[in-house]
């Protein structure tokens, strides 16, 4: 009964939301592109701004926070390399697999759920790993969609280009000087990070309506048992070892144990590598979560 309350609570409106986008492409013919970029680059910034000022995590917890979410981003991709190893997977195989495993989505997915089942303080600490890994994403994951293709200094600059980094880095300046942002500055940063939330969830249903017929099913399904199932595990061993507080415990457990994160299908799209398959993780690991996600749930209450 309590698994099937939070169930409903939490995540059944996350999908009620993602429909909409869905149908909203399907049948108006919406530019998602648009409304992606616009998330990306004015709506999450402006959202983690507003969290981060207006939250306790002190200097000891971000560093546990940022040292949590590289363990498991970089656990998950050398456990996802040594499967291809013993499966003998062929090179562009490989760097597809491992991506789809490494890779989480903490954004459209992974906030609003944490708002909705841990509240905002928990939102605080999610937005630290999900600063990690847009950093980790566009540069240890073009290295790995190019193959070598991009130098570590395109991916680089890649990077440079995300707001949410300036905007991380602005609010950490903000809390160790103690500044006091003017209210003409903070009320439309607050507004503007209000609607971060929703439209994250519009637009991941909107990018799950590209979503084609799943290519290779045994390798697709044992890479949604990595990301959904081994990586909650690995981040409950390491929450422990690392001794997070509460709310970073369920904040970076939840996160890191999210389905495939979708720009991993911008990355295959980009650079050649399986996009049929990465789709098809992306699509399949987003259907199932709820099913690994609320026990989950109720473990991390």
């Amino acid at each position: 009964m309590e698994l099937l309350v939070i169930f409903v609570q939490n995540i059944v409106p996350i999908f009620i939301v993602a429909g909409i986008g869905f149908l909203i492409v399907r049948y108006l013919g919406a530019d998602v592109r648009t409304l992606s970029r616009v998330t990306l680059y004015v709506l999450t910034p402006c959202l983690l701004f507003d969290v981060l000022v207006n939250s306790n995590v002190s200097a000891g917890e971000f560093e546990r926070l940022t040292l949590f979410a590289l363990c498991t981003t970089l656990g998950m991709g050398l456990i996802a390399w040594l499967v291809t190893r013993v499966l003998r997977i062929g090179r562009v195989m490989t760097s597809a697999f491992i991506v789809v495993v490494m890779f989480a989505n903490g954004g459209n997915y992974g906030l609003p759920l944490t708002l909705f089942v841990f509240g905002q303080e928990a939102l605080a600490r999610a937005t630290i790993y999900f600063v990690v890994s847009i950093v980790l994403t566009y540069t240890v994951g073009i290295f790995l969609a190019s193959s070598g293709r991009r130098s570590f200094g395109e991916a680089l600059l890649s990077v440079l280009r995300i707001p949410s980094i300036y905007a991380s880095a602005a609010a950490v300046v903000v809390i160790l000087t103690g500044v006091v942002t003017p209210s003409f500055l903070m009320r439309p940063i607050k507004l503007l990070g209000n609607a971060a939330i929703p439209v994250m969830i519009l637009v991941l249903g909107m990018q799950l309506e590209r979503a084609a017929k799943p290519a290779g099913l045994r390798l697709v399904g044992l890479a949604v048992g990595l990301r959904l199932v081994v990586s909650a595990l690995l981040g409950l061993l390491l929450a422990h070892f690392l001794g997070l507080g509460e709310a970073a415990r369920q904040a970076g457990v939840l996160q890191s144990a999210m389905p495939v994160a979708v720009v991993t299908t911008i990355l295959a799209v980009e650079f050649e590598v399986e996009p049929a398959f990465v789709t098809g993780v992306v699509f399949l690991s987003t259907i199932l979560s709820p099913f690994t996600l609320t026990p989950l749930i109720a473990l991390l209450k």
